[in-house]
């Protein structure tokens, strides 16, 4: 049977009685909420190898993937910002890491239940990656931190002291792409215990994650460029504009959408800004 009844008969389209529009809304919300489930379980469920000390299958059986990748997911509906873009999933909440004195956008960070995620895009050279001469550097120069085998690879493990004395442990995980790597800082339950829900949900996450690089030269370490947020429909209405097609009214203020900057990111004065998007199915703030 057709959508929308096509291919019925006429008396018998006549006779189905008219659903009340409160019905009519409780069942598309139901269903909305099926697909936001669905979604939030594939990204979750992403099918990552059992911890060992190298990542295996980058760009054909799993992410974080390249926009070049030939089996790259289809992410018209993540969030883009400039170095990468965002997939979907529930009850998530995302800040911005900006450069206090400029604004330029440096990364972001991801909080899923009682773990965080800090998402980190660098240049990488073309032909060796990055991610094992960082890794070492970075091991040379804290001696608490400890390199152990993971589901991506040999990550580092690293205490951390906070305020009021107390110590915890964070989890930095790296994947090196196409003249790119992928840093993430996993803390909280996601960074001290591998078969919590939220440490596998967040793995997903991060591995769902589309890298784009650019043509910008850059030199290795160098963060990749990034934007603020840009949603599906802005990316959409600013794509119609550049092609020259008719805009919907109410639609003038996207013809702003902002686009990537060119040459490398400082890193200095760094600050985080809260940002909480509620267009659309992509990010739900944690309440």
């Amino acid at each position: 049977m057709g959508l929308f009844g096509f291919g019925r008969k006429k008396d018998q389209a006549d006779a189905k009685p008219v659903e009340d529009e409160d019905v009519k809304a409780a069942k598309a919300a139901n269903a909305a909420a099926k697909a936001d489930s669905e979604s939030a379980e594939k990204t979750a469920a992403a099918a990552l190898p059992e911890a060992s000390d190298a990542y295996e299958g980058r760009g054909e059986e799993r992410g974080p993937w390249d926009v070049n990748d030939e089996d790259v997911p289809d992410y018209d509906d993540y969030l883009d910002l400039g170095a990468y873009y965002l997939p979907f999933m529930q009850h998530i909440e995302l800040r911005i890491k900006a450069n206090r004195a400029t604004r330029a956008i440096l990364g972001s960070t991801i909080t899923y239940k009682n773990s965080s995620l800090e998402i980190e895009a660098y240049a990488a050279p073309k032909t060796l990656g990055l991610w094992e001469d960082w890794r070492e550097d970075f091991l040379a120069a804290n001696k608490k931190a400890t390199a152990v085998d993971g589901v991506f690879g040999t990550e580092i493990k690293l205490p951390v002291e906070i305020k009021g004395g107390k110590t915890v442990t964070t989890r930095i995980i790296g994947v090196d792409g196409p003249r790119w790597m992928l840093r993430g800082i996993f803390s909280g339950v996601a960074a001290v215990d591998p078969d919590a829900e939220e440490t596998k949900a967040l793995n997903g996450f991060f591995a769902g994650i589309v890298v784009e690089r650019g043509d910008e030269p850059l030199a290795p370490r160098d963060l990749i460029p990034m934007h603020p947020p840009v949603g599906p429909a802005e990316r959409k209405a600013a794509k119609a504009a550049a092609e020259g097609e008719e805009q919907p009214e109410g639609k003038e203020h996207l013809k702003d959408v902002p686009t990537r900057p060119e040459g490398p990111l400082s890193q200095d004065q760094q600050t985080e800004v809260k940002t909480t998007l509620s267009r659309g199915p992509m990010f739900s703030e944690v309440r």
